[in-house]
């Protein structure tokens, strides 16, 4: 059986939290919460974080916030080869300035979008990818047609892997029966669950981990799902996941950050605000985030 297990050799494996970065209400980085987040994370059952992610609003940082928000994250989960940056940006060169960051911090791998400035042919996407992977850090390859506009196809996907330019893809499109040809076409290629609505669907498929959103509101009872889908234990599993599921579905939705940050105020962590253009959620949609979490909390959660 595949492990599906964080492990030294694969640290892309397990659960890795793309992390909520709480900001101070003048919308400044708490750098000293971020860093009790990554660690209560850890201790709550999860296996590494994924800074500068969309989670991690880090088309908002500046430079220097971004790296060292990377820097925070290594301090904090103790061990580099639990942190997997997101190194994306509109330019290759500037993608790989940040992939070089995080191999000088000692980042076990790095997520990376395919060029997102424009709607890049095949070659652009190859280069692009084979540009970052020449840092010799393990790049994941984040696939995110909805709102880049550009598809890793399974075909690519496998292009890109045995050109050596990646070793595990965060599927996002939502798309389940993407598992199948991609297991087909590149099979030493790791899947990794990219949204937590389809978290059931992919494990069944034969993800071998979860770039996730929820946990950063609820890490263990999300770790429990986890364990329990990849291992095949549905009856532990689907209960779970059809109790979680009103809640997961938020990660897929435009508001995730915004969401996934209140369900963080709503159980006693620091959410806090976002940065503009996101705005502080109003009316139904507030109401519907804060029902789902509050039954989540009731339902035992945490």
């Amino acid at each position: 059986m595949t492990d599906t297990t964080w492990n030294s050799a694969r640290p892309w494996r397990g659960i890795m939290v793309a992390t909520a970065l709480p900001l101070h209400d003048d919308l400044s980085v708490d750098y000293e919460a971020y860093a009790e987040h990554v660690r209560w994370l850890i201790d709550n059952g999860c296996d590494g974080v994924v800074p500068n992610g969309s989670l991690g609003e880090y088309q908002t940082l500046t430079d220097e916030e971004r790296a060292r928000v990377v820097r925070t994250a290594v301090e904090a989960a103790g061990d580099g080869a639990r942190v997997m940056p997101g190194v994306s940006a509109y330019g290759s060169a500037e993608a790989r300035r940040w992939a070089e960051q995080a191999a000088e911090a000692g980042c076990g791998s790095v997520l990376l979008l395919p060029p997102n400035a424009y709607r890049a042919a095949e070659p652009a996407v190859r280069a692009h990818y084979a540009d970052v992977a020449e840092v010799g850090v393990p790049v994941v390859a984040y696939n995110n047609p909805i709102d880049t506009k550009l598809d890793l196809t399974p075909d690519l996907l496998a292009r890109l892997h045995e050109a050596g330019s990646i070793v595990a893809v965060k599927e996002f499109t939502g798309d389940v029966r993407r598992a199948y040809e991609i297991a087909e076409l590149a099979p030493e290629l790791d899947l990794l669950i990219g949204a937590d609505d389809v978290l059931l669907e992919l494990a069944v498929a034969g993800a071998v981990g979860w770039i996730a959103g929820y946990p950063n509101a609820l890490p263990a009872s999300c770790a429990e799902l986890y364990r329990a889908a990849v291992a095949g234990d549905l009856d532990t599993a689907l209960p779970l996941y059809k109790s979680l599921h009103p809640l997961l579905r938020w990660d897929s939705k435009t508001e995730f950050v915004q969401s996934i940050k209140l369900s963080m105020d709503l159980v006693g962590r620091r959410g806090g605000p976002t940065r503009p253009p996101r705005l502080p959620l109003t009316g139904e949609t507030a109401d519907a985030v804060r029902a789902a979490t509050e039954k989540a909390v009731a339902a035992g959660h945490h």
